[in-house]
């Protein structure tokens, strides 16, 4: 039975349209073309790192960041801020803590990730990201931890994620129960491909989320 909730973040409770569309106008291309090309990457599955080879050959993306902050150290650059939450993660969250449910924040962020998080007052019982623990997914020490900071059997826990090479399949190695979120470039594509179908659940939002889980409390 699942009594624990864990979330990826990126296309899972944040859109990432707005910090790619800033990434767009920091290399000087028009943003649907880096759209796009992400878009691509994801068809490719290639990781979205390679968007910007394919935009600009040899580009370093740690030195442009630094770059980046000099220039606008104010300014949200690659990060995220509530602005940023798809509508409906506010809402399904509290209905999924109203049922019973623990919810957990745990995904591949850096460190400034953690305080945006925190900074949302989101109902959840915790964050966690990869900066933190040391270790990134699809790793399996990854979704050990997760099972290690719940204190739950891997059967207990439903990892939502929007990739299945990130998210889902290296939950379901692990134990865990999955559920496949269409949302964002990934998690349409990989909705279509055979794997999905080991997914628990393949939903369109977190709404459906509320509806599956709903029918019980815990």
């Amino acid at each position: 039975m699942v009594r624990t909730l864990v979330f990826d973040v990126g296309e899972t409770l944040i859109d990432e349209t707005r910090i790619w569309s800033r990434w767009a106008d920091r290399l000087g291309v028009p943003r649907f073309t880096m759209l796009g090309v992400l878009g691509g990457m994801a068809a490719l599955g290639q990781s979205f790192e390679e968007a910007f080879q394919l935009l600009r050959p040899g580009f370093d993306v740690e030195a442009e960041q630094e770059a980046w902050k000099r220039d606008d150290p104010d300014g949200l650059r690659v990060n995220f801020d509530a602005d940023d939450l798809y509508p409906d993660v506010r809402p399904c969250l509290a209905a999924l803590r109203d049922l019973g449910y623990e919810l957990v924040i745990a995904g591949n962020q850096p460190p400034q990730a953690y305080d945006a998080l925190a900074a949302m007052d989101l109902p959840v019982d915790a964050i966690h990201t990869s900066d933190g623990w040391g270790v990134a997914k699809p790793a399996p020490a990854f979704f050990a931890r997760v099972v290690e900071v719940t204190g739950r059997e891997p059967g207990d826990i439903l990892y939502v994620g929007d990739r299945l090479d990130n998210d889902v399949l290296p939950a379901r190695a692990a134990g865990m129960r999955t559920a496949l979120i269409r949302r964002g470039p990934w998690g349409y594509l990989h909705a279509l491909r055979p794997e999905a179908a080991g997914a628990d659940h393949v939903v369109d939002g977190l709404d459906d989320l509320v509806s599956v889980l709903g029918v019980t409390k815990v």
